[in-house]
């Protein structure tokens, strides 16, 4: 028999020095790397176990989790991070424990895929603190409007290719919003307004919606606010610009930890046209966006928002000003996940001081059946 031809070529002595001298290379970092563990250690700068430890957290990885995120500080692990994200990515296109690929150049959250310890417990917890806000809210004359944003995976996932979601979770955001519902709390799920658009409801290459998403998310809460009877105030005109295609980087390229290689090398970039939404001059007033002052005369917005990052991206809030045609006032938290940015808002002086008429709180999908952080709520009578 024929040997085959599509033998790798033997190494040439070239290649073979240099898989030595990689080899050596790596044994020098890993030895400055256990050095440099071993100064952080020392230096007593790192608490190494979890305050109250229990057995559930030895047995679900709490403990090596704790001692890697410490370690982590360290400047050479830091480096040797970098470099082995860019080597796995580039070798065996693998993109870390936190983003998984979909199909070419779709990137997806990994906490969207994931079935979470004591799901339906947290689900429940959150769901009870929902009704509890939403009374508390009501007893001072303040309507709250549930906005659930669907995970991108469930929207798009025509682009998943090889992942796929877990049956479990097919039906959370459904069940979810029925038990608030049942309890007299208003709430929107938006999947059946990005259903429609398709994986172009978001960013390839980003947890977030696109333009096009994020403005249908925006008409369908506009209309479920009319639907309550709720008059947003102060009345003004919007027009939107279409900005000329520029690049925008993705945050999932970032969580990848992939996003400082040349451009060429990460997933294929994204070009974005974006939407610029600006009051029509002739209708403009003079307005502040301090949160102290929000509420605090008949000119400034009677409408909140609270939420995560999807009300500070692709210009949603913009869109939902230009759909209801009043003001809204923006008090959404990057990385605020389910409770952080309600916090903020309902810890500030000025909620008490000047309270809005309405509440819109966008919570994502994937946020629901995470552990509940509290919820603290100051109200007037505080």
């Amino acid at each position: 028999m024929q040997p085959s031809n599509n033998l790798p070529p033997p190494p040439t002595d070239f290649a073979v020095r240099i898989s030595k001298l990689s080899a050596y290379a790596f044994s020098g970092l890993l030895g400055i790397g256990l050095v440099s563990c071993g100064v952080l250690l020392w230096s007593g700068k790192v608490d190494m176990l979890p305050p109250n430890l229990t057995r559930d957290d030895v047995m679900h990885g709490e403990v090596t989790h704790k001692i890697a995120k410490q370690l982590s500080k360290a400047w050479f692990p830091e480096r040797a991070a970098d470099l082995e994200r860019a080597a796995s990515w580039l070798v065996l296109h693998d993109t870390g424990a936190r983003v998984r690929v979909g199909c070419p150049d779709w990137l997806f959250l990994t906490d969207e895929l994931r079935v979470n310890r004591h799901a339906k417990e947290n689900a429940d917890i959150k769901a009870h603190a929902v009704i509890e806000l939403q009374q508390k809210l009501g007893r001072q004359g303040i309507a709250l409007l549930v906005a659930i944003v669907p995970d991108k995976s469930r929207i798009a996932a025509d682009q998943l290719c090889n992942l796929a979601r877990p049956a479990v979770i097919a039906e959370r955001a459904v069940t979810w919003a029925a038990s608030v519902q049942r309890a007299g709390v208003s709430v929107l799920n938006l999947a059946p307004a990005l259903q429609p658009l398709g994986a172009a409801a978001y960013l390839r290459t980003d947890t977030h919606w696109s333009e096009s998403g994020a403005q249908a998310a925006a008409e369908a809460i506009a209309s479920q606010v009319k639907a309550m009877g709720i008059d947003a105030t102060p009345h003004k005109a919007f027009e939107a610009h279409e900005q000329e295609s520029a690049l925008r980087p993705g945050d999932l390229v970032r969580l990848a930890g992939i996003d400082w290689l040349p451009l060429r090398m990460q997933p294929a970039p994204e070009s974005v046209k974006a939407i610029r939404v600006s009051e029509k001059q002739d209708a403009a007033g003079a307005g502040g966006d301090d949160l102290d002052d929000l509420f605090g005369d008949d000119h400034l917005p009677n409408v909140a928002l609270i939420g995560t990052s999807f009300s500070r991206n692709s210009h949603f809030a913009d869109f939902l000003q230009m759909a209801l045609g009043a003001a809204v006032g923006n008090f959404a938290k990057d990385g605020g996940e389910f409770s952080g940015g309600a916090n903020q808002y309902f810890s500030n002086p000025a909620f008490r001081q000047t309270p809005p008429k309405l509440v819109i709180w966008e919570i994502p999908e994937r946020d629901l059946q995470t552990p509940y952080v509290p919820i603290a709520l100051q109200t007037a009578a505080d």
